[in-house]
């Protein structure tokens, strides 16, 4: 990834994912599973060429942040996930469909 690389972050509903893309190019996602009005973060994966990158928390900020803009709560499953809400607690605490356990 160079200064110029363009990095987007899309919701990907038939592979119930987020995906975060390089200049085009797919380098990780956040799968999810939905019910009516909530997103279970399952699991999040960065591809090994983009690591050390950053694009694992992007991808959080901005899945995270159209989560928010639909109006939905969050379960989260992946320990990605649940670590980055609780690091950048209270940004994302109205998210939470319930408090984030220690554990």
């Amino acid at each position: 990834m160079t200064d110029e690389s363009q990095v987007t972050v899309v919701d990907n509903p038939d592979e119930s994912r987020f995906e975060v893309r390089v200049d085009g190019t797919l380098a990780g996602f956040a799968v999810y599973d939905t019910d009516p009005g909530t997103v279970y973060f399952v699991h999040t994966e960065v591809f090994d060429e983009y690591a050390g990158q950053g694009l694992a928390g992007q991808l959080a900020k901005a899945a995270l942040g159209m989560v928010r803009e639909a109006g939905d709560k969050i379960v989260p499953l992946c320990p990605y996930i649940r670590a980055y809400v609780r690091k950048h607690s209270p940004e994302y605490d109205d998210l939470l469909l319930q408090p984030v356990s220690e554990a």
